[in-house]
This record gives C-alpha cells, structure tokens and sequence, in this order.
C-alpha cells in the first residue's frame, strides 16, 4: 500500500455514517474465481482489501460541496468542502431550480459547480436532484478533486438550518479524482449514501452500492455490493469512532476476487489506528484475518485450507502494515 491511502485512512475514521439497512456478513463466501491465500501472500491480501474497505466508507462526504455531509477535523478535503454546511445547504434550498453557481475553492485554486432541483424550498424531499462538479479543486490540504457527483435525494427529515437530520442521497460518481503528490485515484461507479446527525456531535454515515472502480496510478480496484458503516462521537473524550464494512473486492494487485467482512467492528480513538476489532478477507478454501491488538499493534491470521484453524501468524504495527514505515 502506498502512502496515498493515509489521506483516505483519515477520512475514514475521520468521516461519521450509518446505513441502517447495510447487511454485513462474518464469514464471507470466496468467488468462483478467487485464489489460495498463504503466506506469500497474506500480507498483500489484507493491505489492498482493507484499504479498499476505507475508500469505500470515504464515499459518505461526496456531498460535501452542497452542505450535505458531516466531517471531523482532519479529513479529506471532499469532506472540508462543506466548511459553511448551513449555509450553503441553506442557499441551494432557498431557489428552484438553483445554479448553476460557481464558488472558488481555497485559496482561489479551483472551482465547484452547483446546480440542481429542489421541490420544496427550505427543506429537502425525495426526487430533489443535486450535481455537484469540481474543476481542479484545491483546497490547500495537499488533494486537487476533480470530476462530478450526481445526487437524488432518496429520504430526508430533520432540520437543515440547525444542522440535525437524516438524508439518504443515490451518488453517481463520474471521474471523480482526488491528485496527490503521491497518487491519482479516479472513481466511477454508484452509491447509496445516509447521513444521520440527529444526535451531533455524535454523526453516523452508510456506504453501500452496486458496483464503483477506484482507478489509482498503479493498481485499479472494483467493489461489488459493498457497504460500510463509520461513527463519530466528537461528545466523548478522546473521541470515539467505529468502524465495519463489507463486500466483494477485484484488484489488479491480487491474482484473483476475493470477499471481505469485518467482525467484530473496529473501534478506535481520535485519528489513531484501531484498538479493537477484526477483518476477514476470504479466498478459495483460504483466508486471512486482520486482528487489532491495540492501536499500535495488528496481528494478521492465515488460515490456508480453511479449516479454522491458524496456521500462521505475522506481527507488524499498524504503521507498517500500511506502508507509512519501511
């Protein structure tokens, strides 16, 4: 894994979203097509499927840009787009149709486009359309967003004005680029995003969807009905966020599908990595286990014939399990 995914790690554990409805499995069926996990390649294994897992949850702020997403500090600059979120929710819902309007982005570096259609002023309904589109958007947190975000409202009740509510919103993402000075990632594909701030600054977000491929410089990766759901207490001290997913994973960095499911979820503190919690990525009559020692320490379990029994086992820190050490 190279150093690109630590931006996305942050958002993951950075972002809060619950999905109700998301079905999430303990122990996933390996594809026709999938190959035998072993020692040679365990650790590969679960690096590509777990940060896959994280990309998947940093779906939740694709919309941001219009006020709709719910951020802690240090996260994505997807997510910090929606710096003003009342504000500028308040200002797409006050026309109809509404755009499009061009807003700068940081420093001037770039723009976002808005446009739309809201039913209802003041409020959000089912059918109300929003497109958001960045141009080499730069934000000064070291991303450049770039491509467009296509939503429709599925749900919604609460109150924008105070920031409290629920939405479920079905994103298509169409060349949607985050450029960082270490990778390029271009995603493509659809997603049923819910945002719950009912309980702020406890903040919960879902991700699940059909299919989305994450194009990056060196590798490209496709999850097939996926989902994931991510909690943020920012009421606690040290906060408090959790952490599952789920799905089915095609990588050009494996030499075959595999499935994944966590169980039980991470939990963890802050932006630090996961104390608690465990990651199953299943192969052909194989598999390989994530466990989280502490937030310093992960221990990876291979099963090689499935038997469920450990056959071998690999210690590394979080760090170098990421690849943000050598």
């Amino acid at each position: 894994m190279n150093r690109a995914h630590l931006s996305v790690l942050l958002a993951a554990v950075a972002i809060a979203g619950c999905d109700s409805n998301a079905t999430f499995v303990s122990s996933p069926e390996a594809p026709s097509n999938s190959f035998g996990i072993d020692s040679g390649n365990a650790v590969t294994t679960a690096q590509v499927a777990y940060a896959a897992a994280l990309e998947s949850g940093g779906l939740a702020s694709v919309g941001g840009a219009a006020g709709l997403g719910a951020a802690a500090p240090n996260g994505s600059s997807i997510a910090t787009r929606a710096i003003d979120p009342t504000g500028r929710a308040l200002d797409i819902v006050s026309l109809i149709p509404f755009g499009p309007d061009v807003y700068p982005c940081g420093d001037g570096v770039g723009t976002v486009t808005l446009s739309g259609d809201i039913e209802v002023p003041g409020t959000l309904t089912p059918g109300d359309t929003i497109l958001i589109e960045y141009d080499m958007c730069d934000e000064g947190l070291g991303e450049v967003i770039d491509g467009t975000v296509d939503l429709t409202v599925v749900d919604f009740s609460g109150e924008l004005l105070l920031q409290t509510y629920i939405v479920a919103m079905d994103a298509v993402l169409t060349d949607l680029q985050i450029v960082t000075p270490a990778d390029t990632v271009t995603s493509n594909g659809d997603a049923t995003i819910t945002l719950d701030t009912q309980q702020a600054p406890l903040v919960e977000a879902g991700v699940s969807g059909t299919r989305v491929t994450m194009d990056a410089n060196e590798s490209s990766e496709t999850l097939t009905n996926y989902s994931s759901y991510q909690s943020f207490d920012g009421g606690l001290v040290p906060t408090e966020y959790t952490f599952r997913a789920s799905g089915t994973l095609d990588s050009t960095q494996l030499a075959g599908i595999v499935t994944y499911a966590t169980g039980p979820d991470f939990l963890g503190f802050d932006l630090a990595f996961p104390h608690q919690g465990e990651f199953r990525v299943q192969g052909d009559a194989s598999s390989v286990k994530l466990v989280a020692v502490d937030a310093e320490n992960v221990r990876i379990e291979i099963d090689t014939n499935d038997d469920g029994t450990v056959d071998e086992t690999i210690n590394m820190t979080w760090a170098e399990f990421l690849g943000l050490v050598t």
